[in-house]
Parts: C-alpha cells; structure tokens; sequence
C-alpha cells in the first residue's frame, strides 16, 4: 500500500477506534485507561490527542484541571464551568495527584537583560570610541558596532542633533518611538516640551547639541540596563570629549547616575553644579542634572524647580 493512501486509512482506523474506546469508557463514568488499551487501541487515542493538540508532555505525571475552584469578581468560589453547583451529588472524579512528581522541577531560563555585553565586546567599544577622530567616525563607529543587541530591535541609530560648536551640550537617556522612527534625538512630545524649555532661557537647536547615553531605542521603551549603558558608554564619553561643551545638562536619572557615578536619585542631583572630567585630558566641565521632559509631563508641579534650574543655567553661559 503506498504512503498517501496509509494515512486516510490510519486516521479513519484511529477514529473508529477511539469512539469505542471513549464509548465504552463512558459506561463505565470512567476515563480512558491505557492500561486497559491495547497497541492499535492506544495508537488511536495518541492519534486523537495529537489531533486536539495535545502533542506535548509538560509534566511526567497528568494532572487533572477539572476540579479546580475558581473564584468569581465578587470574590465568591464557584464551581468550574460545566460542572453542576454544589449541593448536588456527581461522581467523584478519578484521584490524580495535583502535585508533580518530586523529582520534576520546571525548567526556569536565568533571567537575561537585552544587550548584555562580555568584558570583550566593552573593551571593543572602548578601542573603536578612541579612535574616532570627530564625530563623523564616531557615528560610523556606532554603526558598525555589533557588541549591542539594542541594534537588532531598533529601527535607527539615534546619535545627536543641534549645533556641536555650541556651549552647552544637553545629554538624555534613551530615545522613543518618534526618535527611533525619525532617526533624531527628543523630537516626541517630551522633546517639544525641552525645545520650550531651552527657548524660555533663550536656546535652541541652533545654541545648544543634544544626544543621549543609549544610541538606540530599547524595546517597549523600557529603561537602559546597566550593561547596555556599560557599552555604550565609551561612545558618551568620547561623544562630550569631541565636543568639549562649556556647559553641560544632564537630562534625567540615567544620564546624571551613568555620567556622574553616582546612585543618588534626580531629585537629590537636580539643580546642583558638578564636575564631569573627561577621561585621558583631565579637562572639568560644569554639569547640571535636570528633570527629564518626559517627568515633567506627568509630574507638572515640578516644572517650577525645573525653571529654577534653568535660571542658573542661563546665568552660568552669559
């Protein structure tokens, strides 16, 4: 018999077989056995089972789900669909042990953040930062770089904006959808909102050069993790070192913690003067933390210390 035509035969076999099988379990209030089974009879109700889907073994023992209570909105137990209320004799159900086997325990991955990075691909990172000579390598530099999976996930490389001969150097933390689409720092709704800001202390796009310490958008919008931020760093701090701004401002949690070292919260470092060094020079420049657009918008009572803050900006480059 050729192979297309075993198939409809084995399949109409399984299937007869099977309704005897569960027929005559049925008469008896039983479920089907596979002690009581024999081969051809097992095979057809493997066959069944593979046909609902059941084509996995997740346990080594089966656990049975229908007894299980469940709890309604109001809070009160109520009997599983299907199943009669209570107060009304059924017969019990065949005793299988809710309790895997002692023996089993699940297989639990390690949790594993995006674009985690070894020793070796930091120092990479640190190798191709250093030898870019202006920031045009350095931009080249990021592309090719393949130590960061934020790469994969990303649909542009979101490197800087602004005029980078001017005095005063903005620095966020990682850019959004909007940034990520158009391939420019803060250009969403939190960026309008810092283009605002910058324009009531009399900056814009034109007097200040914005980037921010992760190049690429992490999914979902989540927050850099440290070992992201770790690669990427070396490309930061060469960032500032060619640029050599005057001032700079320091937008966010991450951008303040990951630059100035520390792990002191925003609002603790906002409106403070610090001295970022540059690394091989040695050359200080005075930074600002500031709150993050983004925070501002859903924490407006805090616009007014943010203007404090920018207040001592404008009087520091006058």
């Amino acid at each position: 018999m050729r192979g297309a035509d075993v198939a409809p035969e084995l399949a109409a076999r399984a299937s007869s077989d099977t309704v005897g099988v569960m027929s005559q379990d049925a008469r008896t209030d039983q479920q089907p056995d596979a002690r009581h089974l024999d081969a051809h009879q097992a095979l057809a109700l493997l066959q069944l089972y593979i046909e609902w889907g059941a084509d996995e073994a997740i346990e080594p023992t089966p656990q049975s789900r229908l007894g299980a209570t469940l709890l309604s909105p109001a809070g009160k137990t109520t009997a599983p669909a299907g199943q009669p209320p209570a107060g009304k004799a059924v017969a019990a159900p065949p005793q299988l042990s809710e309790q895997p086997s002692p023996a089993f325990r699940p297989a639990v991955a390690p949790a594993r953040p995006l674009g985690t990075m070894d020793q070796a691909a930091v120092l990479s990172a640190r190798e191709a930062a250093r030898a870019a000579p202006d920031l045009a390598a350095l931009k080249a530099a990021l592309e090719r770089f393949e130590g960061l999976s934020l790469r994969g996930t990303a649909t542009n490389l979101v490197f800087a904006d602004g005029n980078p001969k001017a005095r005063v150097m903005l620095v966020g933390e990682a850019p959004g959808a909007d940034e990520d689409r158009l391939g420019q720092p803060f250009v969403g709704v939190s960026g309008q909102l810092l283009d605002r800001m910058m324009a009531a202390i009399g900056l814009d796009r034109t007097t200040f050069y914005i980037t921010n310490v992760c190049f690429w958008r992490p999914p979902g919008n989540r927050k850099p993790t440290d070992l992201e931020f770790a690669a990427q760093k070396p490309f930061v701090e060469r960032h500032i070192e060619l640029v050599r701004p005057k001032v700079l401002v320091l937008v966010g949690a991450a951008a303040a913690q990951g630059l100035l070292g520390t792990t002191e919260g925003i609002t603790r470092l906002r409106g403070r003067w610090f001295q970022y060094t540059l690394g091989e020079s040695g050359h200080a420049i005075p930074a600002m933390p500031i709150f993050h657009p983004a925070y501002l918008l859903r924490q407006p009572a805090q616009k007014r210390e943010t203007w404090r803050d920018l207040l001592k900006l404008r009087d520091s480059i006058q």
